[in-house]
């Protein structure tokens, strides 16, 4: 028996046992991970106890879950995600000084070389929803606006979807766009107030939601992607604090540092300064990035 052989399996040493056969691994990293999940693994199987059909059910549950991915879906990602590990490691890697803003997951949904435009365009392309202005600056951790700051926005419509899940019904970059701030570092656009959706609730995923009694539901949001030279980053969300499903969030994907004010402007005149005729939302909402 070579060194790295720590002998016969036993319940009591299986963890050394199979760590121990790792000894000659290729890459250090990967031994480290894997001593780690083996030995996590092991704990919860002695402290669970499953009977023979249960673990068999976790098989075809993980096998399952692999038969719903295809090029469009990833239902492992969504595993990760319901199981907050998605956002785990988002914030494992997204520390950050105290003030700057806070990252959040980036979502399935965002979709490369979005059109670029002025300041104060209007990106919902198809008129339909509650009028929306957002609006901010983008600022350092000190407080000073960042010229040049890079905004790519994206979000789902009124009635819960994204562009690229209704094609032919929305048009193609409906709700997206790229900003970039002035000397003052401000932002503006309009939009439609986003809604509520549900992830794909369809597959094992879905099912396992159910069966522990949860909904599938994101509350509303709107995506952000702030990049500015010298500076880390940013990819968020901003959160309607009103949604319905604020406090229980799917993919645990809300912080409350990302709750914004979605106030109701009725004034006509302040309606008819930013291009609409009648009532619309009012949204204003800083990001503050920190620098690399």
């Amino acid at each position: 028996m070579q060194a790295h052989e720590k002998g016969y399996f036993t319940e009591a040493d299986s963890v050394e046992v199979v760590t121990g056969r790792n000894a000659n691994a290729k890459d250090a990293r990967l031994r480290e991970v894997m001593e780690v999940i083996t030995r996590k693994l092991h704990e919860a199987v002695k402290e669970i106890e499953p009977t023979q059909e249960e673990w068999f059910q976790a098989i075809m549950f993980l096998t399952d879950t692999g038969h719903k991915c295809d090029e469009w879906r990833q239902e492992f990602i969504l595993l990760s995600d319901v199981l907050g590990v998605s956002m785990l490691v988002d914030a494992i890697n997204s520390r950050r000084p105290s003030g700057a803003s806070e990252n959040t997951v980036l979502g399935p949904f965002h979709v490369a070389d979005a059109p670029a435009y002025p300041m104060g365009t209007n990106i919902c392309l198809d008129h339909k929803g509650e009028d929306m202005v957002v609006r901010g600056r983008i600022l350092d951790t000190d407080g000073n606006p960042i010229e040049g700051a890079k905004i790519d926005v994206w979000q789902a419509n009124d009635e819960g979807f994204y562009d690229v899940q209704q094609k032919g019904h929305q048009p193609d970059f409906n709700l997206r766009g790229v900003f970039r701030t002035g000397a003052d570092g401000t932002y503006w656009f309009k939009a439609v107030k986003p809604k509520y959706y549900p992830i794909p609730d369809d597959g094992p995923v879905g099912k396992l939601l159910a069966d522990l009694g949860r909904h599938p539901n994101r509350p509303a949001h709107l995506h952000y992607i702030v990049t500015a030279d010298g500076y880390d980053p940013l990819t968020t969300h901003i959160f309607d604090p009103d949604d319905p499903y604020i406090n229980s969030d799917a993919v645990f994907g809300v912080k409350e540092s990302l709750l914004a004010d979605f106030n109701l402007v009725e004034d006509r005149s302040r309606a008819a300064e930013v291009g609409f005729d009648g009532p619309y939302w009012d949204v204003e909402f800083d990001f503050v990035l920190a620098k690399v």
